[in-house]
């Protein structure tokens, strides 16, 4: 019976492409390529990339082992997820990858206890995804000429996802034009997001009087397997 059992679970791992995880295995950030080097990690990671949901989950590595902090449903872009080295503008897809959090913002006051460097948003922030700009992918107080208002967006305008939030560092160091603007971790709207990822406005909170930026804490996003698993990044 027990060998019965064995072969059955073998066969739907293969059907699934995906094998069962050992009970009591290895914690997820333990089985990442790379988590960025610090001791604060979250992953968020979805059963394929047509999916517009998922499970965020926090962690803190203590004495050499992960540990969960803390979890939340979340949400993607309306086109699911792609490989974040080779997507593309305007696709409402949430880029797939490993991301450093450069800082958090928001249109609201920083939650009591949050260490993360935070930018209040005001009437003239703005966030240029003007390809044409040279301030592509960057936060500007004021709309540069160069920046066309229909290719930004004005923070204010979003009190609610953007009452807090995190800038996830796709793109960010040297971007690419048309590779893709604006990437945040933020709260909840009505339904999936334009390629942000989403959490509750609790949970959005609770990230934020986690982290801890000596702890130099990363974002990994990605799948249960395929060419995006969230264990390749």
């Amino acid at each position: 019976m027990q060998t019965a059992l064995v072969t059955a679970s073998a066969l739907a791992a293969l059907l699934t492409g995906t094998a069962a995880a050992p009970s009591g295995g290895e914690p997820l950030p333990g089985t990442l390529a790379d988590t960025g080097g610090g001791s604060q990690l979250i992953t968020v990671e979805a059963a394929g990339t047509a999916a517009t949901t998922a499970r965020l989950t926090w962690w803190d590595e203590r004495g050499g082992q992960w540990v969960k902090a803390g979890s939340a449903p979340a949400r993607f872009g309306s086109h699911g997820l792609t490989e974040g080295t080779t997507r593309k503008q305007g696709t409402y897809t949430t880029p797939t990858g490993l991301y450093d959090l450069p800082y958090a913002f928001g249109n609201a006051a920083p939650p009591a206890g949050t260490r993360y460097p935070y930018r209040r948003a005001t009437a003239r922030s703005w966030w240029c995804e003007d390809n044409a700009s040279h301030a592509y992918n960057r936060w500007t107080e004021g709309l540069p000429a160069d920046c066309a208002a229909s290719e930004s967006e004005h923070l204010a305008d979003y009190p609610g996802q953007y009452a807090r939030a995190m800038v996830v560092g796709f793109n960010y160091d040297h971007p690419v034009h048309g590779r893709g603007a604006g990437i945040f971790l933020h709260v909840n709207g009505k339904g999936s997001t334009a390629g942000c990822v989403s959490v509750p406005a609790a949970s959005m909170a609770s990230i934020l009087t986690w982290a801890d930026p000596q702890r130099r804490p990363h974002i990994a996003i990605g799948t249960s397997g395929g060419a995006t698993a969230i264990t390749k990044y």
